[in-house]
């Protein structure tokens, strides 16, 4: 088995850093289900302001609110304003790589989608592989 990515949402700009609160990161709903990220899951958070990686749990705030509030320890991490990355992965075998779709979406300094992406993996022999990134969303196949 292997890990990979299943899903991400790039450049997503921290709405709020809530130390006072129980744990996790609190994502709009709405950013959350266009690329397949369910309540309660773990995710990586990547700070590109300041390399900052950690680990924590989805809570689903406000619909639309464009929101991405780390809460409790993981607010030490990050502050208003800096971009990060959220990734949700999976194990799959290496045969299975090519029938992955991975979904990802870019955001405007609002929290906006800029673009909606999947990733595309082409088996071309064996243990070669073609990638490509692709405009729009494709369903969720997992």
């Amino acid at each position: 088995m292997i890990k990979v990515v299943r899903a991400k949402l790039h450049c997503l700009r921290v709405t709020d850093a809530n130390l006072n609160y129980q744990g996790s990161i609190t994502l709009d709903p709405e950013h959350c289900e266009a690329v397949g990220i369910v309540p309660l899951e773990f995710v990586e958070i990547w700070n590109k302001n300041s390399g900052t990686r950690i680990s924590t749990y989805v809570i689903y705030g406000e619909r639309g609110s464009r929101a991405c509030v780390l809460n409790g320890s993981a607010a030490r991490s990050c502050q208003p304003g800096d971009e990060v990355i959220v990734a949700a992965s999976w194990y799959c075998q290496p045969t299975e790589i090519a029938t992955l779709k991975p979904r990802v979406l870019t955001f405007n300094a609002d929290n906006s989608v800029d673009k909606a992406l999947h990733y595309d993996v082409t088996a071309l022999e064996e243990g070669r592989y073609g990638f490509a990134i692709r405009e729009g969303l494709i369903p969720e196949t997992a």
